[in-house]
């Protein structure tokens, strides 16, 4: 016996609103109303800009396989640097600039003295800016590998003006090297570091030397995989492929070697941007210093474990690279050099740009749809996909070319790229108030990423109450509306039959869903009982502030 259905007056009533939601949003977007072709016009064209970022991807992924460069396995075999008689080694200064890194400094230290060099041509300055116990816990260090021979010396800063850039220059008044390595708080330098960088300054024309970055912690946790994969992006294919190419690559800030008169050339650390690293590369290479990247010396460093580390380091490095760009683009573009090295300059400086179109593209996304809905199929495969896969393949082509030059199973971390991609748009909220700051806005605070000496996933567990903070910023607000806004414009292409404007809205709500999940996630779980006693005598502070 058919039993039938009857809708209640609720669920009719339900169904008329949305019929009606519907029809008037037919009629306000109607093809014909005066400001349609503008808005179709700014739509295509901020796709337009991001199609041409996501091409350029697979430029620099074409000038890496043309140079040749092998397999990048960690474990591999590093290439004999070249040679340099036993007398002819120089002096050395490392600097480690620190601030407020209680988990790590200790562990810095020790590895940096374990460096195989010449002691009495080897100077270690602690740059030690902290306001914490960390000065101590430094201070002991120290005074335990100079009572051991080492010429290490401790520099404590109270006075934090140009934050890291001035604790550089600082430093770099007191040293006696002719040359100057850095590293972060959370690198560990082999023992080989010098002795395969140093050789390469015996040309007087070479005034740095950068080495790759490796992930101690990779397999932490998902969040920690994706990241080592956009790191690697950068370090494997955009850096390999800028300096074998010819064209302007950076400093990033850590694990490098400094010719010290390099620096001075240039004009020193400076301090209106918040990526010093950027501004001073450019700087020297603008003046005729010419740099090398070793891909093949990797140098293992933490990545952040929590999202809001990881966002805090991403907007640095976007306002930094756009405060970069307003400082040094007219230099670069009205200077005596090849039309390739300035474009790619131009791409370098401004890429951080694709943020804020992205919110745009999602703001547009749904206008644009309702003006097309009566499009035929073959406008929408002749405009539509090819801008969508040359803004969207392209950087898996991008990811996937970094991995498999990495080798060592490559194949088993192609899954994580679709999470990738989310993780990228997600950062599209805070990423674009960075780089809207930076637009006008000179220097800024130096907010720091937090280390928490977390190598393995027990670790995490252990720290989980420390790295994570309570409360949730702007940007948190605007990536849910702006997914509860992709919610609603896939409901509507469903119920409009718009089945090509899918993969586009799905792939955009993932993106902000998935950052909505990692701020979530953390805050939902309860701290380990165990971990209690730990706080109440001190082990672990509250959360860590990120201002430095």
């Amino acid at each position: 016996m058919m039993t039938m259905m009857i809708p209640t007056p609720t669920s009719a009533l339900a169904q008329a609103d949305v019929v009606a939601l519907l029809s008037a949003l037919e009629r306000w977007l109607a093809p014909d109303a005066g400001w349609a072709t503008g808005v179709l016009a700014l739509y295509y064209g901020v796709l337009g800009v991001l199609a041409f970022y996501g091409l350029h991807r697979l430029r620099l992924v074409w000038l890496f396989g043309r140079t040749g460069v092998g397999a990048l396995d960690e474990a591999g075999t590093l290439p004999a640097p070249p040679a340099l008689p036993d007398d002819a080694w120089p002096v050395v200064t490392v600097q480690l600039p620190v601030f407020n890194e209680r988990y790590v400094v200790e562990r810095l230290i020790d590895t940096t003295c374990a460096l195989d060099y010449p002691r009495d041509r080897l100077e270690i300055q602690v740059l030690d800016d902290s306001t914490d116990a960390t000065r101590e816990i430094a201070a002991a260090r120290v005074a335990h590998w100079r009572a051991q021979g080492f010429d290490i010396h401790h520099v404590h800063r109270t006075d934090r003006s140009g934050f890291k850039a001035g604790a550089l220059e600082a430093g770099q008044r007191a040293a006696r090297g002719a040359l100057l390595a850095i590293f972060d708080a959370d690198f560990l330098p082999n023992p080989d570091f010098l002795r395969h960088t140093v050789p390469h300054f015996q040309d007087a024309e070479i005034g740095m030397v950068q080495a790759r970055w490796a992930h101690i912690n990779r397999e932490v946790s998902l969040l920690t995989r994706i990241q080592a994969i956009l790191l690697d992006g950068h370090f494997v294919i955009e850096h390999t492929a800028r300096h074998r190419s010819g064209c302007f690559f950076n400093f990033n800030g850590t694990a490098g070697v400094w010719r010290r008169r390099t620096i001075d050339d240039a004009g020193g650390w400076q301090h209106d941007t918040l990526t010093e690293d950027l501004d001073l590369s450019f700087r020297a290479q603008l003046r005729g210093w010419r740099f090398v990247y070793l891909p093949e010396l990797a140098v293992p460093a933490e990545l952040p474990v929590e999202i809001r580390a990881f966002k805090t380091q991403q907007q640095r490095w976007s306002k930094g690279s756009i405060q970069t760009g307003r400082k040094l683009l007219h230099r670069i573009l009205g200077a005596r050099l090849p039309l390739h090295t300035k474009f790619e300059a131009f791409v370098n400086l401004t890429n951080n740009l694709s943020y804020p179109l992205m919110i745009a593209l999602s703001l547009l996304v749904f206008p644009a749809m309702a003006l097309r809905r009566d499009s035929d199929v073959f406008t929408t495969l002749l405009l539509d996909v090819p801008l969508f896969l040359a803004a969207t393949a392209s950087v898996l082509a991008f990811y996937i070319a970094s991995q498999r030059a990495l080798g060592n199973g490559w194949q088993r971390r192609l899954w994580q790229l679709p999470l990738l991609m989310g993780l990228g748009i997600g950062l599209a909220v805070s990423n674009s108030r960075a780089v809207l700051t930076g637009l006008w806005q000179r220097g800024g605070v130096f907010h720091r990423t937090p280390k928490l000496r977390i190598e393995k996933r027990a670790d995490a567990r252990r720290m989980r109450r420390h790295a994570y903070r309570l409360g949730f910023d702007v940007s948190f607000v605007i990536e849910v509306a702006l997914m509860a806004y992709l919610a609603i414009c896939v409901t509507v292409a469903i119920a409009w039959g718009m089945w090509f404007s899918l993969p586009f809205l799905l792939l955009f709500l993932h993106g902000y869903g998935y950052m909505v999940m990692l701020e979530l996630v953390p805050r939902l779980r309860r701290a380990p009982a165990a971990l209690a006693p730990a706080v109440a005598a001190g082990a672990l502070d509250e959360a860590p502030s990120n201002d430095a």
